[in-house]
């Protein structure tokens, strides 16, 4: 521990070579992303919307449940779509476990103007349309202007998926490289728009770079060696019949990428903020020590994560996993039957992407601080919590890191 420097000192601000390399390194990532989004752009958008799902001269329309016949199971419906209102019966659905009553707000399926409607679907529109309006108002509530930020890149990200991602695929690209192109170029969006371009960002953006680079490499190999998809489900099957040239294993690699991206941005961003503050709070720590401080953070925010993961799929998937355990079959030929198998190799190469992104992120924040550091990267005004490092943040990691002083102290 350097004598002579104060635990609320703040580092210097970063060094001019340090600046320079942080974004030689993004560049050079960008101008990789560039070319590959050239090389895999879509010829047409035409596929997109060129299908329907309903038969010649069918129509969706909307309605509501006004009463159900307890004989026949049949309903009467108030047909609510503008130019159609009024009352029609309705075919019983077919399903024994759906029940509907008066009042339901239902999607229906008309073929003929002289049959009953057949039932689609619940009218799900206002019920997610009130959690979306909460969700927003509490992002900016809380987050303020990065939350804001937050938002924009979320929706400049699926643009991405939705006008690149999707028609490259329908044209016949590379999945891998479509996955590639797109997690990069999504992931620059989304953490800049939403913490603003600075070395902090820089880091977690990098080490992001790096697991995603890794999560590529085996899940190129795991696809292949554990052959995803092995029996396609329906929604692959109804891929390969509308265009027999997709690679259904290539699309499994390429949502293997994007499924990690999340996590992956979730622990780069914590990490690199987390060795920041320690900097902010403790201007006499080095590289080193930076480094073992931000990993006993990182070696948590791993072990949380990764059970994170599993109950997200557990959750996902408990129908499946109900459906499956009713049958005599060993727990090992289920966990590796091509309805769960998919979702392993996901959880596993997603989680092994995420434990070397934590150590490498930690290792470039620990030493762009250590060696340069940086006086304040946040942008001014985001909210009323946001003060500059080695001030309210920074005696809350005074606290943490004064507490383990003395085992610093022991491991130097």
């Amino acid at each position: 521990m350097g004598a002579g420097h104060s635990h609320s000192e703040r580092p210097p601000r970063a060094s001019a070579a340090t600046t320079r390399l942080l974004w030689a390194l993004v560049l050079g990532v960008l101008g990789a992303v560039l070319v590959g989004a050239v090389a895999t752009w879509p010829s047409t958008w035409d596929t997109l919307g060129s299908e329907s799902l309903l038969y010649e001269d069918a129509r969706r329309l909307d309605a509501e449940v006004v009463s159900v016949d307890e004989e026949t199971g049949g309903y009467t419906v108030e047909i609510t779509t503008p130019g159609d209102e009024g009352e029609r019966a309705m075919s019983p659905t077919g399903i024994p476990s759906l029940e509907l009553g008066p009042g339901d707000a239902v999607r229906v399926v008309e073929v003929d103007p002289a049959q009953p409607v057949i039932f689609s679907d619940f009218e799900r529109g206002s019920p997610i349309l009130a959690l979306l309006i909460v969700y927003v108002v509490l992002v900016l509530a809380v987050a303020w202007w990065r939350g804001l930020g937050a938002l924009l890149g979320l929706v400049a990200a699926f643009g991405i998926v939705a006008l690149y991602t999707v028609p490259a695929l329908f044209d016949g690209a590379s999945p891998a490289l479509v996955g590639l192109v797109t997690s990069a170029g999504a992931l620059f969006v989304l953490l800049y728009v939403a913490h603003g371009p600075n070395a902090r960002t820089t880091t977690a953006y990098l080490g992001t770079i790096a697991g995603l680079f890794v999560t590529a490499i085996l899940g190129t190999w795991a696809v292949r060696a554990a052959q995803i998809p092995g029996v396609p489900d329906e929604a692959q099957i109804n891929l390969a019949y509308l265009d027999g040239d997709i690679s259904l294993s290539g699309l499994a690699l390429c949502g293997l990428m994007l499924a990690g991206l999340g996590v992956l941005n979730d622990v780069t961003i914590t990490q690199a903020s987390a060795v920041w503050e320690l900097g902010a709070a403790r201007a006499d720590l080095g590289p080193w020590q930076l480094f073992r401080r931000g990993m006993r953070i990182g070696r948590d925010h791993i072990a949380s994560t990764v059970y994170t993961i599993a109950f997200a799929y557990v959750g996902a998937s408990l129908p499946l996993i109900m459906l499956i355990s009713i049958y005599s079959d060993p727990a090992s030929t289920a966990i590796t039957s091509s309805e769960i198998a998919g979702e392993v190799v996901r959880t596993l190469v997603g989680s092994i992407g995420l434990v070397l992104a934590v150590p490498l992120t930690t290792a470039i924040a620990a030493l762009v601080v250590g060696l340069g550091g940086e006086e304040s990267d946040d942008a001014p005004g985001t909210g009323p919590d946001d003060a500059e490092p080695g001030t309210v943040s920074g005696r809350a990691a005074v606290e943490v890191t004064s507490a383990d002083s003395s085992r610093d102290v022991t491991e130097s």
